[in-house]
């Protein structure tokens, strides 16, 4: 680790802080997904505590980054389940037309049934008719 003092500043640093590199340079890229003004400050080498308040600082940074992933993720499946949900509708409303179209078929096809057995028993009684017709003339 080279000690390294910041720019304009009595404090210094090292090149890494545990497994956070608290070098000058990647400050503004070690959370490049955070604002600017959520970014963790420098902290100063000779501060005990600053350095606990730095290493916590990227420790919320790093939740934060991680519950942003997780956010995205289940928006993504938000979207999934609401485009399954529209195609579940529509096909249950698909389901429903043809439950409702069977019925009405179904019933067209009773009455044509009944129909037909009334033209077959008026065909038979003409038939009857003729054939005394027939024979009696």
């Amino acid at each position: 680790m080279i000690p390294q003092r910041l720019p304009g500043s009595s404090c210094i640093i090292e090149q890494s802080c545990d497994q956070y590199d608290a070098s000058p340079e990647n400050f503004s890229l070690a959370f490049p997904e955070l604002d600017q003004q959520l970014q963790p400050l420098p902290p100063c080498h000779d501060s005990k505590e600053s350095m606990q308040v730095y290493k916590q600082h990227c420790k919320i940074a790093e939740e934060y980054h991680e519950v942003k992933k997780e956010i995205a993720l289940l928006e993504e499946r938000k979207k999934e389940l609401i485009a399954r949900l529209e195609q579940v509708e529509k096909e249950s409303m698909d389901a429903a037309q043809l439950a409702k179209e069977y019925a009405e078929l179904t019933e067209e096809n009773r009455t044509l049934k009944l129909a037909q057995t009334q033209c077959v028993e008026q065909l038979e009684k003409l038939r009857i008719q003729y054939q005394k017709r027939q024979g009696s003339s």
